[in-house]
């Protein structure tokens, strides 16, 4: 089909919308490696889950068998507030670069918390709210899942806690200030609140904090209180299973017009937004019916996939959690403040990370003033200020499409914008008065950390 009979945005209609969500694991005969209990070392069962998780969501995390889960119908009514979201055909980029390319952005931050964060923070505060809970706990590193889910939880009438990381609670008050209007209570990580709060702040004083500080705190207050279980916007199983709604309208958008993506690309943090953009067409090449190239970007201040190793490790930083096989750059490193927040997570998605042991996808890292630099092109040409996180994926972009312009070849790039940055100028600012700085961490650093990673 000619260019100029795919418009800029491709919009589904209504009866197009998923009515189910895909299930990848379903399709990998190698199944990412079971949860363990650390006091024994066993799988996780799903009674010592239902302690810290809404029963139906500790169901999904562990149904490695089901390809397909029907949405509630209340949950696919929400979706239509802000669903479906529009696949953009890149044309002014593409101009920009003088690439033969064809690039194509999936852009998910078109409703009120500005990311694909809603997608699934709405299906676990419905979990919630039918479980009879009177609220739930979080962590959020850059503010976008924290917003989601405090929008979710108004909706649903459920109390929302939420545990931010101290430096971007400094970074981004206004992000806070959003998850507040929406009732939910924003407390800086690592806190004096919790028990484990304390302990983190007493072995790393003055630590500007990280995701796996957050996730640790907020397990404990779920824990220690009647009627709240925990919820979390990345990693899990049942998050990317909520988030393949991204991969499967782009896949009904790209097949509606006759388009098939060559290279595939999503920032990857904890996997949530790659997991879901990826999972049916990397169904598609797990049964053996098409192929694509997956390139999963990360920021080289955490680079877990392209440096961690793979093995068994907490899922925070507290160690209150069961133990997960991932990349990991172990449970204690403490990322850089970069301004990528929902990047700064030590680990990776155990499904992510069996698909990259098995070489089904690529990963590469990138320095911030890169990411920065590409995200100010993006945004002068395409209109759309980027989150940081999101820019990740334009960088990589980017470089694919330019690749492209030196070899001739006209292939079709696909990536995942996962919401804006508007929240973000405090990054724009110091990348635009030149002060933004790349910080790397060194083998030693790495070492340090995953040495301590426990003995399985």
């Amino acid at each position: 089909m000619s260019n100029e009979k795919i418009p800029y945005k491709i919009y589904l209609e209504e009866s197009e919308m998923p009515k189910q969500w895909y299930n990848v694991r379903a399709d990998m005969k190698k199944k990412p490696a079971p949860m363990l209990n650390p006091a024994t070392l066993k799988p996780v069962t799903a009674e010592e889950l239902c302690h810290v998780f809404c029963d139906e969501l500790v169901a999904q995390e562990l149904d490695d068998t089901s390809p397909y889960i029907d949405i509630p119908e209340e949950i696919q009514n929400f979706y239509k507030m802000y669903r479906p979201s529009p696949l953009v055909r890149a044309y002014c980029l593409e101009k920009a670069l003088d690439t033969p390319a064809k690039i194509y952005y999936k852009f998910e931050g078109n409703n009120t918390s500005g990311s694909h964060k809603l997608n699934s923070a709405i299906a676990q505060a419905y979990y919630a709210k039918k479980q009879g809970l009177k609220g739930v706990t979080t962590e959020t590193g850059a503010g976008q899942w924290g917003t989601a889910l405090s929008m979710a939880c108004s909706y649903f009438g459920l109390d929302c806690q939420v545990y931010m990381v101290k430096v971007s609670y400094e970074q981004k008050p206004f992000r806070r200030e959003v998850m507040r209007t929406y009732g939910a209570n924003v407390t800086p990580s690592p806190s004096m609140d919790t028990a484990v709060g304390r302990k983190i702040n007493a072995e790393f004083p003055n630590t500007n904090g990280s995701l796996g500080c957050a996730i640790s705190e907020a397990v404990e207050a779920a824990t220690s209180q009647e009627g709240y279980r925990y919820v979390l916007g990345s990693v899990l199983s049942q998050v990317l299973l909520h988030q393949s709604v991204i991969g499967l309208e782009s896949k009904i958008a790209m097949d509606k017009y006759g388009i098939k993506p060559d290279i595939i690309i999503g920032c990857a943090g904890g996997g949530s937004n790659l997991g879901g953009l990826i999972s049916p067409f990397m169904g598609e090449k797990l049964r053996g019916e098409a192929d694509y190239r997956f390139i999963a970007v990360e920021p080289a201040s955490c680079p877990s996939l392209t440096r961690g190793v793979y093995a068994y490790d907490f899922c925070d930083t507290g160690a209150v959690c069961p133990l997960q096989k991932m990349y990991t750059l172990g449970s204690s490193f403490m990322p850089s403040p970069n301004h990528a927040g929902g990047l700064r997570y030590h680990g990776m998605s155990a499904i992510l990370s069996e698909l990259y042991d098995q070489k089904l996808m690529e990963a590469v890292s990138v320095e911030q003033t890169a990411v920065f630099e590409a995200a100010t092109r993006f945004a002068r040409v395409e209109g759309i200020l980027p989150a940081p996180e999101s820019s990740h994926a334009i960088k990589a972009a980017i470089d694919e499409a330019l690749k492209c312009k030196e070899t001739g070849e006209e292939k079709t790039i696909l990536f995942g914008l996962t919401g804006t940055g508007y929240f973000d100028m405090y990054a724009y600012e110091k990348f635009n008065d030149g002060k933004m700085t790349d910080y790397i961490p060194t083998d030693a650093d790495i070492k340090a950390s995953t040495d301590k990673l426990p003995k399985v």
